[in-house]
């Protein structure tokens, strides 16, 4: 069984509330919500509307967690 999240990188598209995102994927195009992970928030660094970021996907779907700003 394959749990392991994996990684994609994409552009912020939308800032919205409560440090959430939605962040075009590159290759597939699709808009996934994302959120700013832990360290991100602990070290304050901005994420800005059209920053490139690495994303580290849910294996079930759903969200996605911003891990780095590009």
């Amino acid at each position: 069984m394959d749990t392991e999240a994996h990684e994609a990188q994409g552009t912020v598209e939308e800032a919205l509330p409560n440090t959430m995102f939605r962040v075009a994927v590159d290759g597939t195009g699709e808009v996934i919500l994302s959120y700013l992970a832990g360290k991100m928030r602990l070290h304050r660094i901005k994420v800005l509307v059209g920053d490139r970021v690495v994303l580290k996907l849910d294996p079930y779907g759903g969200k996605a967690r911003i891990t780095r700003r590009l």
